[in-house]
């Protein structure tokens, strides 16, 4: 999510917001709203499906969490480390690892400078397979 879409009025705290949050909480990896929405009913949370979606992407605009694109065009959620980062996604199993790229910032900054872009925000994620996926 980029700064610019970020809001400065975080979502109201509410008993089906706290659930929402445990569930990403609970998960080791990116999951989308209806992956979220799944593990929640089975658990027996009676949340509904749009609230699931409209929360998620509430937190996420508040910056309470990561969201990326996946390959597949869905948005996936997960908690994270504050701060602006990039990752490395498991097409396989969903394992994340949080990555920095020294250097990465500046490039982009003059990449857009040289082209006349200004207030620029980006996202960048790469997805193969793990190292314990790869294993025969």
């Amino acid at each position: 999510m980029t700064s610019t879409e970020r809001s400065a009025t975080p979502p109201r705290k509410t008993r089906q917001r706290a659930e929402i949050r445990s569930a990403v909480e609970a998960l080791d990896g990116f999951a989308t709203s209806q992956d979220i929405h799944d593990r929640m009913r089975h658990d027996g949370s009676a949340v509904g499906l749009a609230t699931v979606y409209r929360t998620l992407a509430a937190m996420a605009t508040a910056g309470e969490l990561d969201a990326i694109r996946t390959p597949d065009g869905q948005v996936a959620y997960r908690t994270c480390s504050p701060g602006h980062h990039h990752h490395l996604v498991c097409r396989t199993c969903g394992r994340t690892e949080e990555i920095t790229l020294p250097g990465l910032e500046a490039m982009v900054r003059t990449i857009a400078s040289d082209h006349g872009f200004g207030e620029l925000d980006h996202e960048l994620e790469f997805f193969g397979i793990c190292g314990s996926c790869s294993r025969p």
